[in-house]
């Protein structure tokens, strides 16, 4: 059988004596706000600006073709759901340093197969990691021409780093994350509640986001003092090391609620910052979230797909594909996190992948278990630096040894679909469904990252991302449908409902397809730099640019029904200008 390679097809462009022409989406059904600025499933009319990749209007109906004018690129998607491209706000990428793990390239080619149209990156598995202005720079360089998508940063905070972190801030990364206990890489340690405290009053005063790992053993006695906050082993094996359970005991759901109450206990430190809790697992760990939110502390938090589709029962013997931390838990735990997603006061906001690949060597898969995940690497490195060749001794099947995280970037979509449209989850009283799947995936993770005025939604004046869905096909994961670099996934083989049949990035079409295609072109861009300083040389040269003779006009029965733009001067030109990341690289060797 011979393996065949997706590759992303670009759709046409317009012709060179028509540059102004709108590109026209249209579909039955949108997910779209009313009048009243309410999320509703609509018909629905999009236009895209083709030259600045942004969103002119959108009308809740479907116009036929021959309301535009000649030359116009129309494509009715329907019956298929047009949605706003999904922002993945946790994404590992693993470049530079660990490109055998996962890269730029494949990793955000994986995301765009998916509907996914912005990336965050965190901050650790790469070499450098994101710790210092140096290692952020040295990340922006080996993302150039890699990303199929647009491509935002986090930085970390680790001890001794305090003095990076506002450098850091002004660089335009999205966000900062800390290690309450040991991360498995040693370029990366856990931080102190010393770490913490200064990493609180260092950024206090500013509009990111703080998010912590929240696990740690809690103290045997109250008189443990700081050296608690350090990261210790998790709990010693209790059983058998290729049993799940045993790996599931050794980090009970304490672990998550002593860290959370940790850094609640800290909160005072900078009322106004937000804190956020990274891939939130345990159920126990809400109460004292919504406590705290409703005592006026800023905290939300996160959870993944894995921990709503997976259950501790179902871990087959030694699938260590399933390994990630914190753990999946019990099928009560995700019967619990899906009722909180449904609460209208859920401290959940967010869904992320947390996609943290590694080579199938590290998962120290069984025989049976590593067929077609990828071939043995003789040059590659392994956790914290060791070679491959030391993994080979440790025992197959191994969930203490093996590396933790799940591979699934590109498949959230279809993951959460099914899981929310199954009998069981469809018939509970407060269902969930595409209007709080976008809410969940696009418009908070949006939010989280600071990225609301451009991503997350269908609207006027925003980004052209937007995922073409196709809600009622059913497909069995193979290793051809997985894009990222190892194919090591425990979707691997399961059925999925729903389907992304075509994503937009800033309106550039890239339908997936699978075979063999030479020339790969990427449209991604760095998301950094936007700060303030840097957009007053943007606005002003936006000003410059705003003058132009741009004009979009809509018919309907020969009946001119809308027109977009000024004969000489587009004031939303500027705004296009003033938000394209792209000249937020041209300005960077500008900003003090």
């Amino acid at each position: 059988m011979t393996t065949t390679y997706p590759y992303l097809t670009p759709a046409a462009t317009p012709p060179h004596d028509s540059p102004l022409q709108p590109t026209v989406l249209v579909s039955s059904r949108a997910v779209i706000f009313d009048e009243n600025d309410n999320l509703i499933v609509s018909p629905a009319t999009i236009t895209i600006s083709p030259s600045t990749g942004k969103i002119i209007s959108i009308l809740p109906t479907v116009l036929p073709p021959s309301s535009f004018p000649p030359n116009t690129i129309y494509v009715d998607h329907t019956p298929h759901l047009i949605l706003p491209g999904l922002v993945d706000a946790h994404v590992h990428l693993n470049e530079p340093g660990r490109t055998e793990w996962e890269g730029f390239n494949t990793g955000t080619k994986a995301a765009a197969s998916g509907g996914v149209t912005t990336v965050i990156d965190m901050p650790l598995n790469a070499i450098p990691p994101t710790t210092t202005l140096n290692g952020l720079q040295e990340k922006i360089k080996a993302a150039q021409g890699q990303c199929w998508v647009d491509v935002g940063f986090y930085g970390g905070i680790i001890p001794g780093n305090a003095d990076e972190l506002l450098p850091l801030v002004e660089a335009g990364v999205r966000g900062f994350k800390g290690f309450l206990i040991e991360s498995g890489v040693d370029e990366f340690p856990a931080v102190s509640s010393s770490d913490v405290t200064l990493a609180l009053k260092t950024l206090k005063d500013t509009s990111t986001t703080l998010m912590f790992h929240a696990e740690m053993i809690p103290p045997i006695t109250a008189s443990v003092g700081d050296d608690v906050q350090v990261s210790l082993p998790p709990l010693k094996p209790s059983g058998p090391l290729t049993t799940y359970d045993t790996f599931l005991s050794s980090r009970p759901p304490s672990f998550e609620t002593y860290a959370v109450d940790q850094i609640l206990s800290l909160a005072h430190l900078a009322p106004s910052l937000h804190l956020h809790i990274v891939h939130l697992s345990a159920i126990e760990a809400i109460p004292l979230l919504r406590a705290a939110r409703s005592s006026g502390i800023n905290i939300t938090a996160e959870t993944c797909f894995h921990y709503l589709a997976l259950a501790s029962e179902e871990v087959p013997e030694g699938d260590t594909r399933h390994k990630c931390c914190p753990p999946i838990r019990s099928s009560a735990n995700r019967d619990g996190l899906w009722s909180e997603l449904s609460h209208p006061e859920s401290v959940i906001k967010t869904i992320v992948s947390d996609h943290s690949p590694c080579t199938p060597e590290l998962k120290l898969l069984p025989e049976h278990l590593s067929h077609g995940c990828g071939a043995m690497r003789d040059d590659a490195k392994g956790v914290n630096g060791n070679l491959l060749k030391d993994e080979a001794a440790k025992e197959k099947g191994d969930f203490f040894a093996s590396w933790g995280g799940i591979s699934s970037v590109g498949l959230g979509l279809p993951i959460i679909w099914t899981e929310a449209t199954s009998p069981s989850r469809a018939s509970s009283p407060n269902p969930i469904g595409i209007l709080e799947i976008v809410k969940l995936c696009a418009m908070n993770t949006a939010k989280q990252v600071g990225l609301q005025h451009r991503k997350g939604a269908l609207r006027p004046g925003m980004d052209a991302d937007i995922c073409i869905f196709d809600d009622a096909l059913e497909w069995v994961v193979g290793r051809e449908e997985l894009l990222f670099r190892n194919k090591v996934s425990p979707y691997t083989g399961k059925v999925m409902k729903g389907r992304v049949a075509e994503t937009w990035e800033r309106g550039a079409s890239w339908e997936v397809t699978f075979g063999e295609k030479d020339g790969l072109e990427v449209t991604g861009v760095m998301i950094y730099g936007m700060v303030w300083h840097g957009m007053v040389f943007a606005l002003a040269f936006g000003i410059v640019m705003g003058f132009n003779w741009n004009r979009y006009i809509i018919y309907a029965n020969d009946v001119k029904l809308l027109q977009f733009a000024l004969p000489d001067f587009n004031p939303s030109h500027v705004f296009s200008w003033v938000s394209t990341p792209a000249l937020s690289l041209l300005f960077m060797p500008l900003l003090p």
